[in-house]
């Protein structure tokens, strides 16, 4: 039986107070990791802490980690409340639909502020701690959208593309010190950020069961699941990601789409 066992080593995963982000905390704390927590509010932080130890993980190793990680107050804060880091998932995103020529130049600068540049200042802030102890995780959450472009939201495409960029970069510079860098490319997720996304572009007195269906007919054709892919199937890859049997796997982009790409590559 091969085992991902994350015992003794520390996760820090932003925007981790529900959705994706939450059930990758779960799935790294089942693997023996202890993990940070992270929410721009405390109240919402300890309210998913609260959630995973209902669900029987064990308190001691769910760190509360408030601080809102697109300022250096905020990354100080948080950062300073988990310690060192052995493995950092850059979860935090925004999205929603907006028709191109209507996107203003705040609205751009507000994407690329969350969804990139608060990668981007965890990493530097973590990095050189991880290859000075010659071992680290760093996962980046990109989308399908980063190589897809929707039509209805090109602002949050180009970020998740930035992304990848990013991620592939800093795995240069991690380059043989034991420490990977990798994005996962997730495709199309049931979140309940995701269900207000749906009731965007379908009509919102739709049955859910019928919206996620038209949504996916519509808007997601390319799909090879036919449906929304679950938060913990994401989680599922970050974990293999961030343990000991990933140590080949550096500067990729891997796929959790559903087959929503139609590419053998990214």
């Amino acid at each position: 039986m091969i085992a991902l066992d994350l015992s003794g080593k520390t996760a820090f995963v932003s925007g981790s107070t529900q959705g994706i982000g939450l059930a990758i905390a779960k799935r790294l704390a089942e693997a023996g990791a202890r993990v940070a927590i992270n929410g721009r509010g405390a109240e919402k932080v300890h309210a998913a802490i609260q959630e995973l130890a209902s669900d029987g993980l064990a308190s001691e190793n769910l760190i509360a980690a408030p601080g809102d990680v697109t300022t250096d107050d905020g990354i100080a804060a948080a950062l300073g409340a988990a310690g060192d880091i052995d493995i950092l998932v850059n979860n935090l995103g925004v999205f929603g639909a907006e028709p191109a020529l209507k996107i203003t130049d705040a609205e751009w600068q507000r994407f690329w502020e969350v969804n990139v540049l608060s990668a981007v200042r965890l990493i530097r802030a973590t990095l050189p701690q991880m290859t000075q102890r010659r071992w680290g995780r760093i996962v980046n959450i990109a989308s399908d959208s980063a190589v897809v472009i929707p039509a209805e939201m090109i602002h949050y495409g180009a970020t998740k593309s930035a992304l990848l960029a990013v991620s592939r970069g800093f795995a240069k510079e991690a380059a043989g010190t034991g420490v990977t860098v990798n994005s996962v490319m997730a495709g199309p997720t049931h979140t309940e950020g995701v269900e207000d996304f749906v009731y965007q572009l379908v009509d919102s007195e739709t049955p859910w069961a019928d919206a996620q269906r038209e949504f996916m007919q519509e808007h997601r054709p390319q799909s090879l699941l036919h449906r929304l892919i679950e938060p913990e199937e994401i989680a599922n890859m970050v974990v293999y990601l961030a343990s000991p049997l990933a140590s080949a796997t550096t500067g990729g982009a891997l796929r959790v789409d559903g087959g929503y790409v139609d590419s053998i590559l990214p």
